[in-house]
């Protein structure tokens, strides 16, 4: 490998388009820029559209999260117009949800991570031909089941929502669907199937005795106690991971951020960790343990490093913020479509890994303790996803078939100010919007993806996953997979942030292929 070297790196498998530079002294990153190369402009394109556009259009954002954002926009319009849904309508938002988190957790991870492992570099490690039966792309063992699971699961949106995705069957005040005893029987079958395949396949054990893997030494001993742990997709990838470094690359920021999601409906059974009002809690912390309650207040955007006009002034709250295209050059270090989110002025990491130190898992708590948030860690989080959702899910479409009252009208949308904010597959999202005679006047939207794949901002601070692969050992410059591994372990989703396609390349870069 030369002594220095510019690596340009196109990445698929990602959601979207990226590209990686990445500064390379003696075989170690050294400087790494995470660029979003396309724009689309949806935010531009709601102004002057009717209070309700947003329910149409903004689900069309991205094809793998479109649930998440019509529960973003509905969300926003519900503080607008000052809805209640009812416990029920609740209910089914929630499911709705969650099983596109299913979805789209196990897609990413068995679909897009895991081929990863069966790149050719691995070819002389000890378990990698049983990587290739399961995860080889498109045939895999555990790939093709992942493919049918989850398009079973899917089953459960398409009862409830008429179609998946791009549907619109969430509304100010409830859900439009009116679901009879039948419709919610079938999507508890349909759950239960999920949840027998991931028992078996994934874990090799059943959830609850799963949730009662509790520190780091709890999990090497949950890993030893069976071969059926051992041999679930969960426990395979955690041995893999570990025998070519995964837990050992990868740490980021290591500051994360949630918005918190699934709000606990009247009269359910179902309680969140530590007694809070939603199952996912919103918060904000610094390390492993310095978790602080969330304040959207905080929430701002830098366009520095961002092909945006900077207006006045950089780092602003998403309601006072625009999004004024402005890509000339490269000048004044502008090199994304994406911006720059931060809370308090911080990068901060998303997803399932943030969800569970926020919420205070002791498990994931305790190996982030250990490990770092490492992208073998930050990758067994996003697996691990389901098995604190399935139940509550089982629980909710019981309590809704005793319950079946699925919408309260809000009368008209008034002019006002309203945010939606949710926790997606991926992590934080967020709509802000004004309502102004009728019409939308402001609408700026925050996806997961531009957290973890932001720019620098006004600062130079870099974004977690520029940091995160900071100190990346590459062996191979013409096949730099440890560069895969790191993107990828966040679940990258450019569709939902950036959107245009501008070729070439910087003088002197030699640009690299990663993909299947």
């Amino acid at each position: 490998m030369d002594h220095r070297l510019s690596l340009n790196v196109p990445l698929n498998r990602v959601e979207g388009d990226l590209e990686i530079r990445a500064e390379v002294d003696d075989g170690v990153v050294t400087d790494a820029r995470a660029c979003g190369t396309l724009y689309r402009g949806f935010e531009t394109m709601m102004v002057g559209r009717a209070a309700l556009d947003g329910l149409v259009i903004t689900p069309r954002i991205c094809g793998m999260c479109s649930t998440a954002h019509l529960s973003a926009a509905a969300r926003a319009l519900d503080m607008i117009a000052g809805a209640a849904p009812p416990p029920s309508a609740v209910r089914i938002r929630n499911v709705a949800l969650m099983t596109e988190q299913l979805q789209s957790d196990l897609r990413q991870m068995f679909l897009m991570f895991t081929a990863d492992l069966v790149n050719e570099r691995y070819a002389r490690a000890p378990l990698f031909e049983e990587a290739v039966r399961r995860y080889e792309p498109f045939k895999g063992r555990t790939v093709l089941d992942t493919i049918r699971e989850t398009r079973k699961v899917l089953e459960i949106l398409v009862i409830v929502g008429g179609q998946w995705p791009h549907s619109s069957f969430i509304v100010p005040g409830g859900v439009v669907s009116v679901l009879s005893p039948t419709d919610l029987m079938q999507c508890r079958l349909l759950l239960r199937g999920f949840r027998d395949w991931y028992e078996r396949r994934v874990l090799g054990c059943p959830l609850g005795r799963w949730q009662d893997v509790r520190t780091a030494a709890g999990l090497d001993e949950w890993l030893e106690e069976s071969e059926a742990h051992r041999d679930g997709d969960l426990g395979f990838c955690l041995r893999y991971g570990r025998s070519i470094g995964l837990d050992r690359m990868g740490r980021g920021v290591e500051r994360f951020v949630s918005f918190g999601s699934l709000d606990l409906p009247d009269g359910t059974g179902v309680q969140a960790r530590g007694g809070g009002s939603r199952l996912v809690p919103a918060g904000f912390a610094s390390g492993h343990d310095q978790v602080r309650g969330f304040d959207e207040r905080k929430v701002t955007e830098h366009v520095a490093s961002s092909w945006f006009a900077d207006g006045d002034g950089d780092g602003r709250h998403p309601m006072q913020g625009e999004t004024r295209p402005y890509a000339t050059g490269q000048e004044s270090g502008k090199y994304s479509w994406a911006k720059a989110p931060r809370y308090e002025g911080l990068a901060a990491e998303t997803g399932p890994l943030a969800e569970a130190v926020i919420a205070r898992d002791p498990l994931f708590v305790d190996l982030v303790r250990r490990d770092g948030a490492s992208a073998l860690v930050r990758a067994i989080a996003r697996l691990a996803r389901a098995a604190e959702v399935i139940p509550a899910m089982e629980a909710w479409l019981a309590e809704s078939a005793a319950d079946p009252v699925f919408y309260r009208s809000p009368g008209e949308i008034p002019d006002g100010e309203g945010s939606g904010l949710v926790e997606a597959s991926r992590g934080a999202l967020g709509h802000w919007l004004r309502v102004e005679r009728g019409a939308i006047s402001h609408y700026q939207i925050v996806s997961p993806t531009t957290w973890n794949a932001s720019p620098r901002d006004g600062a130079g601070a870099r974004g977690p996953m520029e940091e995160a692969l900071v100190g990346t050992t590459v062996q191979d410059a013409a096949n730099p997979v440890e560069l895969g591994h790191v993107v990828r372990s966040f679940d990258p989703c450019l569709v939902c942030t950036v959107h245009a396609l501008r070729r070439g390349r910087p003088a002197g870069h030699r640009t690299v292929g990663l993909g299947l």
